[in-house]
């Protein structure tokens, strides 16, 4: 059995040693390629205060890049009785090269180095969703401009209101992901900074360069106080959790209106067959239940923002081990609800809108708003012409005039899609990925 990074002489009972590993082993295979670049990046400066040679540098780093692509490729493994990543990568390195492995643990703790990792397949994972949300959006916006112009009932207290268009409720949905987007960049400025070189939370007396690991991985800039890095452990992760939670509502809202509008009931919308399922006992049916299970994966997943704080508010400066249980929700989040985004972007544009919706009579009065503004550009005060329109509704003397003539930004007529789009690309522009993803290539030697 491997030793343990801090094991010394005594030998911990095996339930203890299980207990506290928990499920550690299985997250920590998220990070195995994170803890590589950090690695290498650690060690590049090590070389440079005296603390490796060239030639160790050399050697480390071309085994490091060799364990990189084993992780790249999905093959990596933490074995029986190996703590963790950083403990499995550690003894890779000293198998092959044996005590120059054991130097890469200078000036560095596993809190840092979890903490470096973290961040790490944060920047990466906000990369993948950004780029699943960006496909989203593009679906919906097509779909807005391809049925611009197919009315359908708006509602409010789920009662007939006014007119809509799927071109609105389309594009409604489109540019949500803009703000939610908004709010992830917010979470990726907080993510994208360098706790490296803060080891366990107060520094270290080796003369580390922080600056130099900073750039060597592509940060923006480093957590500058030591004890404050620490205190980011838990913290991040709510603020990039609550910005997946964001995304979570859009989709989750969407997926509801889905389920709404494809039931008989309804009939303003028609789901792809192959995207629905039927019942055991009754031939007609067919379900909906993508989109159910997405409404529900979704409202699982805003939940997490609310189970990291739970974990982590009452806790003070330093580092516990209560955080290691966050890895257990958080990890996994990313590529569900990267799953999710992806299933609704397939079903949105393969949705089929009701071009008929209004030949039924049930919607008629949705016109009535329409009506009174008409009398009032005739030159009848507002108040008494809804008083002359609501008179006939109860009278049964309401005739309906269809045609909708919306000319204001983002009404009916004037989506104003062509805006939200560039909204969009400003804000997927504004994360600026290339600078990571060159230092990272860097640090590669690709």
């Amino acid at each position: 059995m491997a030793e343990k990074l801090w094991q010394k002489k005594t030998v911990v009972n095996a339930e203890i040693e299980k207990y506290t590993v928990g499920r550690d082993r299985e997250m920590d295979l998220y990070l195995a390629p994170y803890d590589v670049l950090g690695s290498i990046a650690h060690i590049t400066m090590l070389e440079s205060i005296g603390l490796l040679t060239a030639d160790e540098l050399a050697r480390l780093t071309a085994e490091l890049r060799k364990i990189y692509e084993v992780a790249e490729r999905g093959e990596f493994e933490i074995e029986e009785g190996v703590e963790d990543v950083h403990s499995q990568v550690e003894l890779m390195l000293t198998r092959e090269l044996g005590d120059i492995g054991k130097k890469i643990h200078s000036g560095r703790s596993r809190n840092d180095q979890v903490l470096v990792d973290l961040k790490l397949f944060m920047r990466a994972e906000i990369k993948t969703l950004v780029e699943v949300c960006d496909e989203l959006f593009t679906t919906l916006i097509s779909q807005s401009n391809r049925y611009k112009d197919v009315l359908m009932p708006g509602y409010t207290h789920l009662q007939v209101a006014m007119p809509s268009s799927f071109g609105l409720w389309f594009g409604a949905y489109a540019e949500s992901l803009v703000d939610d987007l908004m709010l992830l960049q917010a979470a990726y400025k907080v993510v994208n900074r360098n706790p490296l070189g803060s080891a366990a939370g107060y520094g270290s007396s080796f003369p580390l360069n922080r600056s130099m690991t900073t750039d060597l991985l592509g940060f923006d800039s480093m957590d500058y106080n030591v004890v404050y890095a620490q205190m980011s452990r838990g913290k991040t992760e709510r603020i990039l959790s609550s910005a997946m939670a964001s995304i979570a509502a859009t989709v989750s809202k969407l997926a509801f209106d889905a389920c709404l509008y494809n039931s008989q009931n309804f009939g303003f919308i028609k789901l792809p067959d192959e995207y629905t399922t039927g019942s055991s006992i009754m031939p007609h049916k067919k379900n909906p239940d993508v989109f159910e299970l997405t409404r529900a994966k979704c409202n699982k997943l805003q939940s997490l923002p609310f189970q990291i704080t739970l974990i982590t508010n009452n806790l003070p400066s330093g580092y516990f081990r209560d955080m290691q249980l966050i890895k257990e929700s958080f990890l996994p989040s990313f590529d569900e609800l990267k799953e999710c985004i992806k299933m609704t972007s397939e079903m949105a544009g393969l949705i089929k809108v009701n071009a008929d919706i209004l030949s039924d009579d049930r919607y008629k009065y949705m016109f009535s708003v329409e009506e009174v503004n008409r009398r009032t550009r005739q030159g009848v005060p507002f108040r008494d012409a809804y008083r002359q329109v609501g008179i006939e509704i109860e009278e049964g003397r309401f005739v309906p005039d269809m045609k909708v003539s919306h000319t204001h930004e983002g009404s009916i007529g004037n989506l104003c899609n062509d805006k939200i789009s560039a909204l969009e690309q400003q804000a997927v522009a504004g994360f600026n990925f290339s600078r990571a993803e060159e230092a990272c290539n860097a640090l590669l030697g690709r």
